[in-house]
């Protein structure tokens, strides 16, 4: 009874001290799509993501109502970074859905054209606001409604302290004529926060702070991998207390804190406290990680189904040095990346599989149609037939008493042939080991793909490549031989194919420049790069995020200064956020049911080649 009792008193005095409108609130995944599309349009940075920001405690003063029902302490802000715009997951500031849906747009369009920052939070976002303003003048009357709902919803000038109240005086100002206020009176308190600005101080790491490589955990970055909520916290790098010391040691004032330090890589199958500790991770604002000596003594117990040395695929030579675009520095680092070619070595040679050879048929059907007919070669030394009109032409220049060789009177069929050559790398990173259906994991369906693949271009009589990597840090990058350019498809090549499975991660980049050098060798008019994927580049050191986008997007400029035509296929479906930066409009494909792929995968191809 007291617990129920308790229920109601908490939700009456909650409701009662709110001052947002749940009720017309607008969720970030419903805006999603359109906020990347305009942030993109507007000439934001087509390498950052659109991400869910957290919540950060404001400082400002609250009404009693909202001291005893604890709530209005933390606020979600906008704010970009190197790698993220990052939007609240929820915006309610406003009575109405659309006004709120609006403050998403305005926020993307005015994060859009952030430049340096003078670091003053009042200054700058008054100079942003005047720029976008001035850039994009049909947003004027929207900015207009926004200001005009927001005003209404902050604290009353006249009811404040009077530091408070030349603060709050001059944001109003500083909000109605942007650009007019060069100086917020200092208060003692902060002021209210402003959903119209971007945040005043964003959360990331401290100050000086340099990233640490804590690369050596293969299941830290796998992790990351996973379709798991994000919980985006500020951290610092804090020396690991030693454990021995004693109780004697212990100030008693630390008890009743959050601030438990616990090992981070303790699984959550072996943590009594799981929920708990989940629970104090969504009330921190900073995190503190450091690192160990010593073992933990619980750890995350998983099976990487990596294969032993002795049966490995044999490596082909001792590597082969590629660079790597570096983007902060906006430069190539020459030989970053060593890339280690390798081959099946006991992969048995084994006919197309009986669940394939139906579409199979179909598909060969299909592209025979693609292959050029049979022509005429004439004018020829020797052939199948006499080609009368060059005799007749030769006979005619004979009687004439001209001097004429008597050397091309003949004709000859010929097939024709297509001037193109293709080929295909395929991602064979741990994420295709998880499940597509009840029957079906990516790396079974990626292996379908490149069985029908080789089948259907081997019909068009196409030259083509297959090629599998994966890449554990940038040395090594593996990969994998299934059929070179100059090899017949037949039983040896579907052997090699049966053999994939499995590896370890994503450096896109630096396979895309190792198969930009092998298609380049190739003779041909038209010379395609296919790249077949389950999700972005990453990599268990800095290639996570920004530097592997941008490392990626360089290497298909690459690709194309070397006359090669770049396409991406995948089957992630959060594709269009970051394809588009990386291959172009019309540079890659999204296949949104991934066990289409098999069959999608070959007639994709045909209509890129059409009129190859």
């Amino acid at each position: 009874m007291e617990e129920h009792v308790g229920a109601l008193w908490h939700r009456l005095i909650t409701r009662l001290a709110e001052t947002h409108f749940p009720q017309a609130a607008v969720p970030l995944p419903e805006v999603e799509q359109t906020v990347s599309v305009l942030f993109r349009a507007l000439g934001g940075d087509g390498g950052l993501q659109i991400t869910s920001a957290e919540a950060s405690e404001h400082g400002a003063r609250r009404s009693w109502l909202q001291r005893l029902a604890g709530s209005h302490s933390k606020v979600s802000l906008a704010w970009r970074d190197e790698q993220f715009l990052r939007l609240p997951a929820q915006i309610d500031w406003m009575p109405s859905r659309e006004l709120n849906r609006d403050l998403y747009l305005w926020l993307a369009a005015l994060a859009a054209g952030v430049d340096e920052t003078g670091g003053d939070w009042l200054v700058d976002n008054q100079a942003w606001v005047v720029q976008t303003l001035r850039r994009f003048p049909g947003l004027k009357s929207r900015y207009r409604r926004l200001v005009e709902a927001h005003i209404g919803t902050r604290p009353v000038p006249e009811r404040l302290p009077a530091d408070e109240a030349r603060a709050e005086e001059a944001i109003r100002r500083a909000l109605q004529e942007p650009g007019s206020v060069q100086r917020l009176p200092p208060p003692r308190r902060p002021p209210q926060p402003v959903p119209l600005w971007l945040h005043p101080d964003p959360p990331g790491m401290p100050a000086g702070g340099e990233a640490v490589d804590d690369t050596d955990d293969v299941g830290s970055a796998e992790s990351r991998q996973q379709e798991v909520e994000q919980l985006h916290r500020q951290a610092e790098r804090t020396e690991q207390p030693d454990s021995d010391r004693g109780l004697v040691t212990v100030r008693m004032e630390n008890i009743f804190t959050w601030g438990e330090f616990v090992k981070v890589d303790r699984g959550s199958e072996d943590e009594e406290d799981a929920d708990r500790a989940e629970d104090i991770a969504r009330d921190l604002d900073r995190l503190a990680v450091s690192r160990g000596g010593k073992r933990a003594k619980l750890t995350l117990r998983f099976d990487l189904d990596l294969p032993p040395d002795s049966s490995d695929d044999q490596i082909l030579d001792g590597g082969i040095l590629v660079p790597e675009w570096d983007w902060k520095q906006r430069r190539l680092l020459p030989g970053r990346c060593r890339i280690v070619p390798m081959m099946a070595a006991d992969a048995p040679a084994v006919e197309l599989p009986e669940r394939l050879q139906r579409t199979a048929r179909q598909l060969r059907a299909q592209f025979q149609a693609l292959a050029p007919a049979r022509v005429w070669y004439r004018g020829q030394p020797d052939g199948q037939d006499v080609d009368l009109d060059a005799y007749l032409r030769f006979a005619s220049d004979r009687a004439a008493g001209l001097a004429v060789q008597d050397d091309r009177l003949y004709r000859e069929m010929r097939s024709g042939a297509r001037d193109l050559v293709c080929a295909l790398m395929a991602d064979l990173s741990l994420s295709t080991d998880t499940w597509v259906d009840d029957e079906q994991r990516v790396i079974d369906v990626i292996r379908d793909s490149l069985f029908l693949f080789a089948e259907s271009l081997a019909a068009t009589g196409d030259r083509f490549g297959l090629y599998g990597f994966s890449s554990r840090k940038r040395d090594p990058v593996r990969v994998h031989m299934l059929k070179d350019f100059d090899e017949t498809h037949g039983g040896a090549g579907r052997g090699r194919i049966q053999a994939i499975r499995p590896g370890y991660y994503t450096r896109m980049g630096a396979a895309l420049r190792y198969g930009s050098e092998l298609l380049a060798k190739q003779p041909g008019g038209r010379r395609l790069l296919l790249v077949l994927t389950d999700g972005k580049p990453n990599d268990l050191d800095q290639y996570e995020g920004r530097y592997g986008i941008e490392d990626t997007r360089q290497a298909v400029i690459e690709a194309r200064r070397l006359g090669l035509q770049p396409f991406c296929v995948t089957i992630d479906a959060k594709g269009n956020d970051y394809l588009p930066y990386l291959f172009g409009k019309g540079g890659y494909v999204v296949i949104r049911q991934p066990s289409d792929l098999p069959r999608e995968l070959p007639l994709l191809y045909a209509r890129l080649t059409v009129n190859s």
